[in-house]
């Protein structure tokens, strides 16, 4: 394990100082915040990917990898003079103590219910406006914005008692896509309702929809690349199987892999 001190955070700022100065790498030196903003969701999403595997050692590769992209956009910003990452950091460290006067302050806080209550009503403060129900990140994917904003409601009181009304109003969305299909209009709204009204009974279940879509589609993908593998061991085309023959690999696959 390295020892504490020996590689700070310093030595990488240095670096990335290098690489986008004279004489240093040409690509670092032509990317812009707008260039490089696709790598840091490319390395949050192999972060998260890491975590799922349960991968410590290759976690601390991606960890790093994310860091990267942290300093470089701080070092950008620090050339034009508007911040450093410096700044960065002293920035996030009084957000944190600030939001949490619990432990830091005398503030008082039972469970996490509180602690998150606290953190909207300091946030609200901080940016001198009111908190407003959707200010969620317009960038995160949709599902994870769906059940953000699902809980922000929650908390002030505009949620069913219970599961049994998250899981009615699937019925009720589920045949109001039905109908809008018969007349060939709004579907695409219908269907929208549809799923956040399926994101809501997640959240009641303690589920993060975000992560049960993802898990699914990965399993969808192991099981569909069980009948590639087949057909190519056979030396036929995909599109030559049938669509019973796709069914039973489909089937094979489940047990085989899960």
């Amino acid at each position: 394990m390295t020892g504490k001190g020996k590689y700070p955070l310093d030595d990488l700022v240095e670096v990335m100082a290098t690489l986008r100065g004279n004489g240093g790498c040409p690509w670092d030196r032509e990317q812009n915040h707008d260039s490089i903003k696709k790598y840091l969701v490319e390395e949050t999403y192999e972060v998260i990917e890491t975590i799922d595997e349960k991968n410590m050692h290759k976690l601390c590769e991606e960890l790093g990898d994310l860091l990267l992209q942290i300093v470089f956009h701080a070092q950008m910003a620090s050339e034009k003079g508007v911040f450093n990452v410096n700044d960065v950091i002293k920035g996030v460290v009084e957000k944190m103590i600030r939001r949490h006067p619990h432990v830091f302050a005398e503030g008082h806080a039972e469970n996490s219910e509180q602690v998150l209550e606290k953190w909207e009503e300091i946030k609200a403060e901080e940016h001198d406006r009111p908190k407003r129900l959707l200010d969620v990140p317009l960038g995160l994917p949709a599902l994870h914005r769906a059940q953000k904003i699902q809980e922000k409601a929650a908390r002030v009181g505009f949620d069913w008692p219970n599961i049994e009304g998250a899981w009615e109003k699937i019925t009720e969305e589920m045949a109001e896509l039905q109908e809008s299909i018969n007349i060939g209009k709004g579907e695409k709204e219908e269907l929208g309702d549809l799923l956040f009204a399926v994101v809501n009974v997640a959240r009641f279940l303690h589920v993060d929809a975000e992560e049960a879509m993802r898990e699914t589609v990965d399993k969808f993908t192991k099981r569909f690349s069980y009948i590639e593998d087949y057909a190519k061991a056979a030396d036929r085309d995909l599109k030559e199987l049938s669509l019973n023959e796709m069914d039973q690999l489909w089937n094979e696959a489940k047990i085989n892999l899960f």
